[in-house]
């Protein structure tokens, strides 16, 4: 099932803002506040006056080291300019919640999109480790039976050594 076409927040912005971090896939905190249209500071307060509803799991803060790395992976730095502490990363499990803390009608409406991509994104991971073992094992059944030609293929692929030729000046033989 595809998100509709008249999703609030396009599918590609919100994939574009999905990063691993620690092993999970998570949104940063001004991303979120962007999508959901409240500043960053809003959203973390909000975050803050329901802190129960938001487990170590669901939400974490980057280290310093995490967040250099990540200012360093970025191709500006304009976006990460004058924050005073680095930000906090929301897993999947937690965007239900912060839908529910805003309150209001854009963040229900971006909450659903950016649940139906994270959705996608599993399906598309899914099909695509399918795909890789399929072709792990067609490698293993074949590969003794096309040995002689991948053999074939690399000795056609490696260069040719050109016999060496003399540079230089030499004494002309004889010829008769």
């Amino acid at each position: 099932m595809t998100a509709p076409s008249s999703s609030i927040v396009p599918a590609e912005r919100i994939t574009q803002a999905i990063l691993i971090v620690r092993g999970h896939k998570v949104m940063l905190d001004q991303d979120l506040a962007s999508l959901y249209g409240v500043q960053t500071k809003v959203l973390i307060q909000a975050v803050k006056r329901n802190i129960g509803r938001f487990p170590a799991d669901f939400m974490f803060q980057l280290t310093d080291q995490e967040f250099a790395n990540l200012r360093s992976q970025s191709v500006t730095s304009s976006a990460w300019g004058g924050r005073r502490y680095p930000p906090y990363a929301f897993t999947e499990q937690v965007v239900a919640m912060l839908s529910s803390v805003l309150n209001t009608e854009r963040a229900i409406e971006v909450n659903i999109a950016i649940m139906r991509t994270f959705v996608q994104l599993r399906a598309m991971l899914a099909s695509n480790a399918e795909l890789a073992a399929k072709l792990a094992r067609l490698e293993k059944k074949y590969d003794a039976q096309f040995k002689v030609v991948f053999d074939a293929i690399r000795q056609l692929m490696s260069p040719t050594v050109p016999a060496k030729r003399r540079i230089g000046f030499g004494r002309q033989r004889d010829r008769s």
